[in-house]
């Protein structure tokens, strides 16, 4: 730990599947966190693992958890196990960062928050795209009421995934173990920024089926839409099944002002008071981040959101407070 912080939390990743490189490499570029060890049930994937970023490797969840040099995990295993590991892992007074979503049903949701709660443990959920500069711009203008009354938001994501990228692990498209397919997995990050600025639904009307692949149980294709609490309605198209994918796009429209997000990015920034428009200011901050990708390719992800969440996390547990995504507001 000599080239970190003092106050220095020390993280295992609990699976070694592609998000969990991004995971690793997030805490390698970590000011206040570093990655100890590794665990996967597969002996030869955790050496692997171990053997390319350096660290400690356990095959024995139990032993892995045992050890004492791991104030915190990460959790990188498929969505429909993470409840298998987070309720061990809490109970050995293990911190988690949860990718998304927590669980896949609520009720596994809810059996990691209480085991959190009871072991008195922090939990959060990996939610990157709120740690973009522009997002965060965009979110502090509406609660500011800079964009008047909210009345229409639109998101659209026309991703693709080959059929291989199914094919090449059996959980991907299943009910049980990926909870989801083109909502629930790639669209996520947009639907949890559509929530985290227009607030709670009251209904939803969706049509969703599976067009573009075989042999899934998931939706790869999905239009809904919205009406929430506060009156605003909103559309959601998302596929897996765009060739070659293009980049995933938010509108969000009031009566003082509307705002475009392409991944994060402001394209447009037009508000109707005499004001400044920041449009100049959110574009700079978006910048900082770079795409987040994902469209074409599920490995092209930036690690500059996990790495923010992961630091984000370490504060909390250092200064005990909460993180910036709960487990219960994911």
């Amino acid at each position: 730990m000599t080239d970190k912080q003092p106050s220095c939390v020390r993280y295992g990743i609990i699976g070694t599947g592609m998000i969990a490189r991004v995971h690793a490499e997030a805490l390698r570029a970590s000011s206040n966190s570093e990655l100890v060890a590794v665990h996967d049930v597969v002996p030869e994937r955790a050496a692997a693992f171990g053997r390319d970023f350096g660290v400690a490797w356990e095959s024995d969840l139990a032993a892995f958890l045992a050890r004492r040099d791991i104030d915190a995990v990460t959790l990188a295993t498929p969505s429909g196990l993470r409840a298998d590991v987070a309720l061990p892992a809490a109970a050995a007074g293990k911190h988690l960062l949860c990718e998304k979503p927590l669980e896949v049903t609520l009720e596994r949701v809810d059996s990691i928050i209480e085991a959190a709660r009871r072991a008195g443990v922090r939990l959060g959920c990996v939610f990157q795209a709120r740690t973009v500069g522009s997002v965060r711009r965009v979110h502090d203008a509406i609660e500011a009421g800079r964009l008047g009354k909210l009345v229409m938001a639109n998101v659209q994501v026309p991703w693709y995934r080959n059929q291989e990228y199914y094919d090449a692990s059996p959980w991907r498209g299943t009910w049980k173990l990926d909870g989801g397919g083109a909502l629930m997995n790639q669209s996520i990050h947009i639907v949890d920024l559509l929530l985290h600025f227009m607030g709670e639904p009251a209904s939803v009307m969706a049509y969703t089926d599976v067009l573009a692949h075989q042999n899934i149980e998931v939706e790869d294709t999905a239009a809904a839409v919205v009406r929430f609490r506060n009156g605003a309605l909103a559309t959601i198209l998302v596929t897996t099944g765009a060739a070659p994918g293009f980049p995933r796009r938010m509108e969000i429209c009031g009566t003082g002002g509307s705002v475009v997000l392409v991944d994060e990015r402001v394209e447009r920034w037009v508000l109707t008071a005499d004001e400044p428009n920041d449009m100049a200011d959110a574009a700079a901050l978006s910048e900082l981040h770079g795409d987040l990708g994902g469209a074409g390719d599920p490995a092209a992800i930036s690690i500059e959101g996990h790495r923010e969440q992961i630091e984000n996390l370490s504060r909390a547990i250092l200064t005990g407070t909460e993180p910036m995504v709960s487990g219960h507001e994911a």
